[in-house]
């Protein structure tokens, strides 16, 4: 008895204290996000506001009305007037599509390479990078296109690794990183020269960063350990953090040494990164069915959210740092949910169903609420 009114005269609490906690302040404007439904091919715009998140509106994609033509990554142009589409399928090549914020309606569309995914703006709306990711393909080397959005021409397609996956550029634009999926691999493209710079060895215990690109006996008869799955650049582009999707890791690497700086436990399938202004990482657990918070500089996680199904895909932060904006796949014949988590008390505060196998996922705008 004595040791339990010691307690309480420290303010000690229990467990009970994240229930009791008040509930998180509703926005007092509406944040308007863009998902794309990979197996469903839907481009949905959800609206979030004081009462909630809804469905705004939602749209066809793709060439082929008959197959699923699998949009995986989205973009939103700098001045949010456009924005861009990578699809998955085709015949036998993918491609990428601008739209018309806002009116939905389709610009241009261009071939890209095979299975297009994950998708990035420069900071000055010029071009998109697109990881040609060949999910479905033979085990060989695959490429990053890079797109000039204005007339949509492919100008370049840098030949990378197996698997390129994680497309993201630095603050500056100056540098853009993926990772190879089959090869353990980040890889730095110098966007200046739209070529690669250089790559890093991922597997634990085998760290090595080296200049130019990969040869080919990099690539061969290599089993992954670390299968990672995105690079995410700080906001200042001092260290790319890597997600490690079969390790379960996130891997931080130094860009002025391109030395490894740490490694720390992450959730299980860790799979998308995405970093708050104030310099925290979201991480997507896709088979965790969670959502993690990180300090990136120690690796303590600081919170674990699990989401309302399963496989957790992608996260977008809105501009204010307010919010996170997850989309999770589902399972078979489940839809896929957008769910959104404030990141002030850290609690999941809005769900809302879309189209199945809901996947990339980017932020449009905030204005005046309707509701």
């Amino acid at each position: 008895m004595l040791c339990v009114i010691f307690l309480f005269a420290l303010g000690f609490k229990g467990p009970a204290q994240t229930s009791t906690a008040l509930s998180p302040a509703p926005p007092a404007r509406d944040y308007l996000v863009y998902v794309v439904c990979e197996s469903a091919d839907k481009i949905v715009l959800i609206r979030f506001g004081p009462g909630g998140a809804k469905i705004e509106s939602q749209m066809r994609t793709g060439l082929m009305p008959m197959d699923i033509n699998g949009p995986h990554g989205i973009a939103v142009s700098p001045d949010k007037q456009y924005f861009y589409v990578s699809e998955g399928h085709g015949r036998p090549d993918g491609s990428v599509w601008k739209y018309r914020a806002g009116t939905d309606s389709v610009v241009k569309y261009t071939s890209l390479g095979l299975f297009p995914a994950t998708t990035d703006i420069t900071p000055d709306g010029n071009f998109i990078y697109v990881a040609n990711a060949n999910f479905h393909g033979d085990m060989v080397p695959s490429s990053i296109s890079v797109v000039a959005t204005d007339q949509m021409i492919e100008v370049k397609r840098i030949p990378t690794c197996t698997m390129p996956h994680g497309s993201r550029l630095n603050h500056d634009g100056t540098k853009h990183y993926s990772a190879c999926m089959m090869d353990d691999m980040l890889v730095e493209i110098d966007t200046r020269k739209f070529a690669v710079d250089r790559y890093f060895m991922l597997a634990a215990g085998k760290e090595m960063g080296m200049a130019g690109a990969p040869g080919p006996h990099t690539m061969t008869d290599h089993k992954p350990s670390c299968t990672p799955t995105w690079a995410q650049p700080s906001n200042d582009g001092s260290v790319i953090y890597v997600a490690c999707n079969q390790s379960n890791e996130i891997v931080a690497v130094k860009t002025d040494t391109w030395t490894l700086a740490r490694r720390f436990p992450a959730g299980t399938g860790v799979y998308n990164l995405a970093m708050t202004k104030d310099g925290r990482l979201i991480a997507t657990n896709k088979r965790g069915q969670s959502v993690s918070v990180f300090d990136p500089v120690t690796g303590h996680e600081l919170a674990k959210l699990p989401t309302k199904r399963k496989v957790v895909h992608g996260a977008v932060i809105s501009p204010d740092d307010r919010y996170a904006f997850i989309s999770v796949e589902g399972i078979g014949s489940e839809p896929g949910t957008v769910e959104v988590i404030d990141l002030g008390s850290l609690k999941t505060v809005a769900t809302v169903d879309v189209g199945p196998q809901a996947a990339g996922i980017d932020f449009w705008k905030t204005e005046a609420s309707k509701q």
